[in-house]
């Protein structure tokens, strides 16, 4: 099942906003400078450049508050305010999509406050950037093995945060989806008689993501390609898996009748 590159989900959101609201509280003494003149690149104070991009953001404007944020870490580098805008520029670049620089600012942060209280949250919108750009199955996964990686590490670091439960749910999704790459590429080796490569990619699945929805179909598969090449016993064992873990399924019916119909002197005929 491709993942969505742009669904929102509503605990993600909270999440990015819990985080957010407390990074981005202020002295409430700024004022933010003329229209027109906030431009990223106009020297001020420290405080009423960080209220100007928090305006920006809250108007929607999240690219020009992430440059202005920047702009805060950049101008007055020394300032508390600097550490909050890292993050806040982050998390607008986030919000505009761009998640090349979204990347950026929190592995910045991260590497100047490593044992930052914050530091979940950076990692955790690390790995939203990424789980963001997945594509579908009949592209290169690339993408998707950075997203499990990222998730992978924030489950590690912060087992027990709110971002932790998250990046499980998202990884079993991330998991799902490189299941389904090895089986797009196992059904074309597999209609192209290359049934040992074929075998390869659904072994992988059977092995290494064997909680997901395609193990059924991996299975199956294995007993397809294994009668193809002359091995019923094989083909026996793998129908005997199938039938002991996922007896209701349609691909053991599916490979019932296989096994009944090529291989009808063996038990799981």
């Amino acid at each position: 099942m491709p993942i969505s590159a742009h669904g929102r989900h509503p605990l993600r959101l909270a999440l990015l906003a819990a985080a957010t609201g407390a990074i981005a509280l202020t002295s409430g003494c700024a004022t933010a400078g003329k229209k027109g003149r906030d431009t990223p690149y106009v020297a001020r104070d420290v405080d009423s450049l960080y209220m100007i991009a928090k305006e920006s953001l809250d108007k929607g404007d999240s690219k020009t508050a992430g440059a202005l944020f920047d702009e805060v870490e950049r101008q007055h580098p020394y300032s508390p305010w600097a550490r909050r805008a890292e993050l806040m520029s982050a998390f607008s670049y986030y919000v505009a999509r761009d998640y090349t620089k979204s990347i950026q600012a929190s592995q910045r942060f991260l590497s100047i406050h490593p044992g930052n209280k914050d530091a979940p949250y950076a990692y955790y919108l690390v790995a939203l950037c990424y789980y963001e750009q997945i594509s579908d199955v009949t592209r290169d996964q690339k993408i998707t093995d950075q997203a499990k990686t990222a998730l992978t590490e924030v489950i590690r670091r912060y087992p027990t945060t709110p971002y932790a439960e998250d990046a499980k749910l998202k990884l079993d999704l991330v998991n799902d989806h490189l299941a389904g790459k090895e089986m797009e590429i196992g059904r074309f080796y597999e209609r192209s008689g290359k049934w040992l490569a074929a075998q390869l990619r659904f072994r992988n699945v059977i092995s290494n993501y064997q909680t997901t929805s395609h193990t059924p179909e991996a299975l199956y598969r294995m007993v397809e390609t294994n009668l193809a090449i002359g091995i019923p016993e094989e083909a026996e064992k793998n129908a005997a898996v199938l039938g002991s873990n996922y007896p209701g399924s349609k691909w053991y019916q599916k490979a019932f009748k296989l096994m009944k119909r090529y291989a009808p002197n063996t038990k799981a005929s």
